[in-house]
């Protein structure tokens, strides 16, 4: 027991460190540039397209925030504005399913998956399903009660005051994650000593089979599902190394797991907005797996079919 101890508190240091030297530079530019006025100027550009998905042209700053920062600053950037039930719910939609995208995005690259991709799914659901919403809800016109939430965003003044601001976030952010990343990694070494890791990947296969995935991507599934994208990736990590992930299983996890991670944390923060959470976790969780099942079904043919190169089909 104590071997596994010391071995996973090895792996979830080595983890941490990987992962935090993305996070902390990301964290510490964003959070500086969040006291800049190129927030506001990039919602005034994106302002006209809102009208596409239903929303008015300040809807547009809390996607900002929340793309840009986090969920935190969006849901405290619509606490400020004057919307519909409707037009909170198409947001927290959105936002759920696009969110914190620098960091998430710069991690996901990290494993192994293009930006590209991560970006093209978690935007695009965005939009597709905000844009769904608005034409089949016909709904949600009366105003929207709030509750009481901090945005997590306080008033700072002064190029000394922003650095700091943007050290302490960068700072709490990598605290965070040791906090979460250590005890996972120290948890699954263990499983793996006691052989219990064989038994939950064996109870998760029919899950991981329905999605086209084999057994050995159900650990970072649920560490993806319950934790978020971030820590999920510090589990896949570990899991390329010693498992011999192919790049297909690679990708439909990941393509699982931005489309739904962190479901429960991230679908209760939405609960002071005064909408149904509900409807919203299982948009996500719905999306998700039909998501995921087409894109194992198209590149199974694929395969089939002879379209992809050896690269692609290989183990990472």
């Amino acid at each position: 027991m104590l071997d596994s101890l010391k071995k996973g508190l090895l792996v979830g240091l080595q983890t941490t460190w990987t992962l935090g030297k993305i996070i902390f530079p990301i964290t510490l530019i964003v959070t500086m540039i969040s006291y800049t006025p190129l927030l506001n100027w990039l919602a005034k550009i994106l302002s006209p397209i809102m009208g596409w998905i239903g929303l008015s042209g300040e809807a547009a700053i809390p996607l900002v925030l929340a793309n840009v920062l986090n969920l935190y600053a969006g849901i405290g950037a619509i606490l400020t504005l004057d919307l519909t039930v409707k037009e909170v719910f198409i947001l927290a939609v959105m936002m759920s399913f696009s969110h914190n995208l620098f960091v998430e995005s710069a991690v996901a690259t990290k494993v192994g998956i293009r930006m590209s991709v991560v970006l093209g799914v978690r935007i695009g659901l965005a939009l597709f399903s905000a844009a769904a919403i608005h034409f089949i809800w016909d709904g949600g016109h009366e105003k929207a009660q709030y509750g009481f939430v901090s945005s997590g965003q306080t008033d700072v003044t002064g190029w000394g005051a922003i650095i700091y601001q943007g050290l302490e976030s960068a700072t709490l952010g990598i605290f965070q994650l040791a906090l979460i990343v250590i005890p996972i990694m120290i948890a699954i070494q263990i499983m793996k000593d006691l052989q219990w890791l064989n038994w939950f990947s064996k109870a998760m296969s029919p899950f991981t089979k329905m999605l086209g995935m084999k057994e050995n991507t159900s650990t970072t599934l649920a560490a993806g599902l319950v934790f978020g994208l971030a820590y999920g990736a510090g589990v896949m990590m570990q899991a390329v190394k010693e498992d011999g992930v192919k790049k297909k299983d690679l990708y439909l996890a990941f393509i699982f797991l931005v489309a739904c991670h962190a479901v429960v944390e991230d679908t209760l923060l939405f609960i002071p907005l005064g909408i149904p959470i509900w409807p919203l976790f299982l948009v996500r969780l719905v999306t998700a797996i039909i998501l995921t099942m087409l894109v194992a079904f198209v590149w199974n043919r694929m395969e089939k079919k002879g379209f992809l190169n050896n690269k692609e089909k290989e183990v990472v």
